[in-house]
């Protein structure tokens, strides 16, 4: 069994409710097909009957709550509920009504915000800004949350690196240049993001094109000292760098590049540097090792919100939702 598919287990095992709000994409209707055969969530999607009609043909999504947002039964209560959060920014009824109806990212965040979702899944045919910004306007962040990040789930095949070949990967697909401090933010919301999908203990990698000082620069001065925040931050954490991939996964490279790391060529969390760096680092994973990439999931966002990458398959929708119903049942 794949590590995917004991995740769509445990989605199984506790139902949640999940929002796919992109009812103008096929993908959304070929996943939901495959969710609902399968049971691993109950779905509200949300489109007019004629988008539904025209990107769902010939798919079974029968199973679907279906929410045409311009005349679903509680959209004043979300319009309230919209200007209630908002109010100190300026939204008025008029302006809700018009952004849940032009946006329907924003009526998945509300529904969740009032309780009637678990989690929401949007990203297939809009860009990563589009999904956190109604989120981060609605939702809001995890109390004690220091930054906001994304991690991709990653599942290698025939792999004896990482947790037999399951990585995290972050932050593959939100802060562009991260400094120190959220570096090391970002290193320990992976950990906790690792140990609650998989159970396994995290032992996280702080990458660079250097291990420990063996190259001068600013850029490696940044994770040196994200090191050392990340450390007085989480003393508990196995984690260590600066490090290069290869002395971070590989044994025999960790042991001379780093020897006495507990961490090195042991990692399966690991911590890019930059987004340049994650973004194409998961890319190279998915498509030369033909890896499983599921996300960008969010971390730090109070209730369960994913993000997908504009070129997934809906498959991976269907990946990304499981995970969406697992981080709800331990929200």
């Amino acid at each position: 069994m794949s590590f995917i598919d004991v995740i769509k287990e445990r989605a199984k095992a506790d139902k949640k409710t999940i929002v796919l709000p992109e009812s103008m994409d096929r993908r959304t209707f070929e996943a939901a097909e495959k969710i609902l055969k399968e049971g691993i969530a109950n779905l509200i999607i949300i489109g007019t009957p004629e988008e539904i009609e025209a990107n769902s043909r010939g798919l079974d999504i029968s199973g679907a709550v279906i929410v045409n947002p311009f005349d679903d039964p509680n959209k004043q209560k979300y319009i309230d509920l919209f200007v209630e959060l908002r109010k100190s920014k300026g939204i008025t009824p008029e302006i809700a009504k018009e952004t849940i109806e032009k946006d329907y990212m924003y009526y998945a965040c509300l529904m969740c915000k009032a309780g009637d979702a678990d989690g929401a899944v949007s990203g297939a045919c809009h860009s990563t800004a589009n999904t956190i910004r109604p989120c981060l306007q609605l939702i809001k962040t995890k109390p004690g949350t220091k930054l906001v990040s994304a991690f991709f789930l990653m599942e290698v095949p025939d792999c004896r690196y990482g947790d037999n070949g399951i990585f995290v990967f972050a932050d593959c697909g939100l802060n562009q240049n991260p400094n120190a401090e959220e570096l090391a933010a970002i290193a320990g919301s992976s950990a906790e993001s690792f140990k609650m999908l998989t159970g396994d203990e995290p032992k996280v990698a702080m990458l660079s094109y250097s291990s420990k000082g063996s190259a001068k620069h600013d850029d490696v001065t940044k994770v040196q000292d994200a090191v050392k925040v990340a450390k007085e931050l989480y003393p508990d954490l196995e984690l260590d760098g600066e490090l290069q991939l290869d002395a971070a996964i590989v044994p025999e490279v960790g042991k001379s590049k780093a020897p006495g790391s507990t961490v090195a060529g042991r990692a399966n969390t690991l911590i890019f540097p930059n987004l340049d760096a994650g973004n194409i680092g998961y890319k190279l994973v998915q498509r030369l090792a033909r890896g499983e990439a599921y996300g960008p999931v969010l971390q730090g966002i109070a209730m369960p919100v994913n993000d997908l990458s504009r070129g997934c398959f809906s498959d991976d929708i269907v990946g990304v939702v499981a995970i969406t119903a697992v981080q709800a049942q331990n929200k």
